[in-house]
């Protein structure tokens, strides 16, 4: 690297942790400080008096002392409207806002210290700007450029907010890369020249996982699935209920726990979330003035059972990546575990358990994100030129169309960059203008999918409804960005918009105040579980009317209407309930109760089959 414009550093900006790395032709490795391991924590503390701001470790060890003016977890905030981080709110001592766009018409969860609201881009530009400090310092040159990792289910406007937040750090974000997908570049130095890879990410705050066929060195993601609100985070949080509920039982309801001893507890928590990753228990003692001190030892036994949901969810979430990619865990010849919270044994063993393997980790979990974010850097600074990668949309995309149905242009997992296109007509005769309004899932109406943002094709000649063509054109950029464009093909009258999310700020705010992060909330895994729900309904019903209009007439009437009545309420049920639990438990029922019905149907078959 003979000029400093070739320097490009790949960062891990995460929940709990962030870290920068950078690659030459030796391969990656993290940028350490004197004295440090490179790890830097995602806090930033405002200092009383003076209002110095200061980032990691100072800011984390004066958590207990000045809660209401440390901010942490901020990742977990990104892209989120205030009344959708709610259930947030009891567990921060510092203070969450509502801030108003200019439109008037948005809102995004902010956080107020000192009498100033800072957005959740503005803070993470903050670490962003430690990272960079601290990369100038150790590699001596001036630092300009640099991969960002997001999780693999961050939307559009998360990662638009992540290239904003680079911008106010001073650095050029010349790509965004999932963090399954660093993963495996950084391990893919190490693999055959071609396998099959599972990238399990647990960290701090989000969950993903991702499916890759790596063939000829060209990684290409097959699948992804994940959680952007699941992590050790929410594990720490059942520790502290436990604690906290304990508490009041011994010594009374009442008990009021300040934002000190909210920070105090979520530090007790963490410590203990830790020594079980090693230890049989854990003890906790805290003073709660006035003479009294509580204490507890913690077993690992107890401390699973809690977290024993959490950890299910990723479990679900990999089956149905696995589904999507068309694989069975034999099917795979790696599981790589990323992030700090698959260090806890409980998650080790149920991976282990599900995809048939001990998991490979010949690499540092926290660590692994930023060296392959290293990787593509040096790969796009043409420091290698082996390696490609194939990345991935997560979730489909599309527009809505008449009577609020949705045409997706592009559907989930489609490799990235991409670009479709598809012809569209006016309904209305004399039609001048047409709404162009896009939007983001796995549902059929637009109703059930997340609005990304509409723009208006005007000037569109005058003429009969069904006669007008308009060609409408999405286009995702290789860091995930979206362009759409809607050209209506007899006139070349033409339109175009770059995705403003459904929650952010405003252009204009992006240009007074160099933080341009327009951001929304996305990920509704209940939403996509009940989808998924109801599609295996409609599946497993539907064959079940074919296997009783082949075989219903070898089981008793009995038997058959009771099967008949079944698949009738299972219909309704699906149509109606908005509760996946119990629709997933009438699903499983209703497979039991046609087990017979099924071995029927298969023996006729069989007997079918020409000798």
């Amino acid at each position: 690297m003979s000029e400093p414009d070739d320097v490009i550093l790949g960062i891990d900006l995460g929940t709990t942790n962030s870290l920068i790395a950078w690659a030459d032709d030796r391969g990656p490795r993290i940028v350490r400080g004197e004295g440090t391991d490179g790890v830097l924590p995602s806090v930033i503390g405002f200092e009383p008096g003076d209002g110095r701001i200061v980032v990691g470790a100072e800011a984390r060890a004066h958590a207990v002392e000045r809660p209401e003016t440390t901010v942490f977890s901020v990742k977990r905030l990104m892209g989120r409207g205030l009344a959708d981080v709610a259930e947030e709110v009891p567990w921060l001592p510092y203070r969450l806002v509502q801030r108003r766009s200019d439109d008037h018409h948005r809102d995004i969860a902010a956080v107020e210290v000192h009498g100033r609201v800072y957005t959740p881009p503005e803070l993470s530009a903050m670490i962003l700007r430690e990272l960079k400090q601290q990369a100038e310092e150790q590699l001596g040159r001036p630092v300009r450029r640099a991969v960002i990792t997001t999780p693999a289910y961050f939307d559009d406007a998360q990662r638009q907010a992540t290239r904003d937040a680079g911008r106010i750090a001073g650095l050029d974000v010349v790509r965004i890369v999932n963090e399954p997908t660093a993963a495996a570049l950084a391990y893919g130095l190490d693999l055959a020249e071609r396998a099959c890879i599972a990238v399990y990410d647990l960290g701090g705050g989000t969950f993903d996982v991702s499916i890759l066929q790596l063939r000829d060195r060209v990684f290409e993601v097959l699948s992804t699935r994940g959680n952007t609100h699941l992590g050790g985070d929410d594990f720490d949080r059942e520790l502290i209920k436990l604690l906290q509920d304990e508490i009041r039982q011994q010594h009374g309801q009442h008990i009021h726990f300040p934002p000190s001893t909210q920070q105090a507890f979520r530090r007790f928590a963490e410590a203990a979330k830790i020594r079980l990753s090693t230890d049989a228990q854990a003890t906790v003692e805290i003073d709660l003035g006035g003479g009294r001190l509580y204490q507890r030892t913690i077993t690992r036994e107890e401390f699973e059972d809690r977290i024993e949901p959490w950890v299910q969810e990723t479990v679900v979430c990999c089956c149905r990546a696995l589904a999507d990619a068309e694989l069975e865990p034999k099917d795979l010849d790696q599981v790589i575990l990323v992030g700090g919270s698959t260090r806890v044994p409980l998650v080790r063993r149920r991976v282990e358990q599900l995809f048939g393997r001990a998991p490979y980790t010949a690499l540092n979990p926290e660590e692994v994100v930023a060296l392959g974010a290293a990787v593509q850097a040096s790969i796009l600074a043409g420091t290698r030129r082996d390696l490609l990668l194939l990345d991935v949309t997560p979730l489909s995309l599309g527009i809505e169309t008449m009577g609020g149905a949705v045409s997706k242009l592009i559907l989930r997992n489609t490799t990235i960059p991409c670009e479709s296109d598809e012809m569209f007509t006016t309904f209305v005769d004399g039609q001048t203008n047409v709404k162009i309004h896009v939007v983001q899932g796995e549902r059929e109406l637009a109703a059930d999918c997340r609005s990304l943002g509409q723009f208006e094709l005007r000037g569109v000649p005058a003429m009969p409804a069904g006669m007008a063509k308009i060609k409408v054109t999405f286009l995702i950029d290789a860091n995930g960005i979206l362009d759409v464009s809607a050209i209506e093909q007899r006139s070349g009258t033409e339109a175009s918009i770059q995705i403003i999310p459904a929650h952010g700020l405003t252009p204009e705010e992006v240009d007074r105040m160099e933080l341009a992060s327009y951001e929304h909330a996305r990920e509704d895994m209940l939403a996509h579980r009940l989808v998924d729900l109801r599609n295996q309904v409609e599946f497993d019903t539907t064959k079940t009317e074919q296997m009783l209009a082949k075989v219903g007439s070898h089981i008793d009437a009995g038997q058959r209407d009771s099967i008949v009545r079944a698949m009738q309420q299972l219909r309704t049920l699906a149509a109606q309930t908005h509760d996946p639990e119990r629709l997933h438990q009438e699903l499983d029922a209703f497979g039991k109760l046609t087990v017979r019905l099924a071995e029927l149907a298969v023996a006729q078959t069989l007997k079918e089959q020409p000798e």
